[in-house]
């Protein structure tokens, strides 16, 4: 049975997620995979960075409410890493779209400290994917990213069972925030009806200026991109329109015709080879691949040189499924190493 020391940066509704489903998995991962941990750091802006060498409580973790260590906080991220003798650090803070940061500093940081790093801050792919990557394989450690785009698989979908697929395009309804703003307009609803429908679902932050300018999607679009295609974009080189544009009496036309708007996702390569990305409202039609998306749902749609198309739905995911996108992560980060490592597996899809 191997032991690992887990380090939460970030324990906000994701963070507290995971660690609920830790809580809950902790029977499986030890039969099924010969994998326990215990969390040994915790880091908040309201509690500071916490250390617990002997881990924190069960109890304290499905809760959601740990408690602050009486000892002295340590100084910065990379002594806080030290003192919890961190084997892997889940960095979970919220995205800065421009420049990814300090989320890539944090990333950056675990790596150095010799710990595997699982995140759910696109920025950091966005950002700084080929240098941490290459971090991360000079250290023989993982950078894991599942959970920033569309809370279903589709980096280890590549990684694991398309080899030597090319992806030619790609199209994403990858925002819930603004599916949701949508859909309460056209039930009769307003704009800031749909804003607060987000927030009680927890899917919307209090300002939800990126979600509905498109910047959300811009970046996730840029992270698709930048990994699948080894494009290198960053949110200011794709062509975004948000939602606000639209009038009550399109959105609702539009649902009566029975080809409603939704905020899709675009990248292509183009006959030069140059990756072109744009964010924008689109009406979508009842045969295409993203009929079926409502609510909360998410999906993606590929085009490869092999499969005219391929396409990933989430349906209706949850904070416990982007949870359970950083704990496989977890699993897969570590399960072939031994405790306190992981051997120089492979971590990425494509560094140049």
């Amino acid at each position: 049975m191997k032991t690992f020391n887990l380090c939460l940066l970030g324990f906000g509704n994701v963070g507290r997620a995971l660690a609920a489903l830790l809580v809950k998995k902790r029977g499986e991962l030890r039969a099924g995979y010969g994998i326990d941990w215990r969390v040994t750091g915790v880091a908040t802006r309201r509690l500071g960075r916490l250390v617990a060498p002997e881990g924190f409580a069960d109890a304290e973790l499905a809760g959601g409410a740990v408690s602050p260590r009486a000892s002295p906080p340590p100084a910065g991220v990379p002594g806080w890493l030290r003192a919890a003798r961190a084997d892997v650090l889940f960095e979970t803070t919220s995205l800065e779209p421009l420049t990814g940061e300090p989320a890539v500093s944090h990333a950056r940081a675990g790596l150095e400290a010799g710990a595997h790093v699982v995140t759910a801050n696109k920025g950091t792919i966005v950002h700084a994917y080929r240098e941490l990557s290459e971090l991360a394989r000079e250290r023989g450690r993982r950078f894991m990213f599942e959970a920033t785009v569309a809370d279903c698989p589709v980096f280890s979908l590549f990684r694991g069972s398309l080899p030597a697929a090319r992806l030619l395009a790609f199209a994403g309804v990858v925002n819930s925030t603004t599916n949701v703003i949508l859909e309460e307009i056209e039930a009769g609803g307003t704009f800031d009806d749909g804003v607060r429908r987000a927030q009680q679902l927890g899917i919307a932050e209090t300002d939800p200026s990126h979600d509905v300018d498109g910047w959300d999607a811009a970046v996730k679009v840029c992270a698709v991109a930048n990994v699948l295609m080894r494009a290198r974009l960053g949110p200011g080189d794709v062509r975004r329109e948000g939602i606000r544009g639209l009038s009550a009496g399109e959105v609702r036309a539009a649902r009566d015709e029975g080809r409603p708007y939704r905020l899709v996702a675009r990248a292509r390569r183009d006959a030069g080879g140059r990756v072109e990305a744009t964010v924008g409202p689109e009406r979508l039609g009842p045969a295409g691949p993203f009929a079926s998306v409502a609510g909360t749902t998410l999906a993606v749609h590929f085009e490869l040189d092999v499969l005219p198309g391929l396409t990933v739905v989430a349906h209706r995911p949850d904070l416990q499924s982007t949870a359970y996108g950083l704990l496989a992560d977890f699993v897969n980060a570590v399960k072939n190493g031994t405790a306190g490592g992981g051997g120089r597996a492979s971590n990425n899809l494509f560094v140049d």
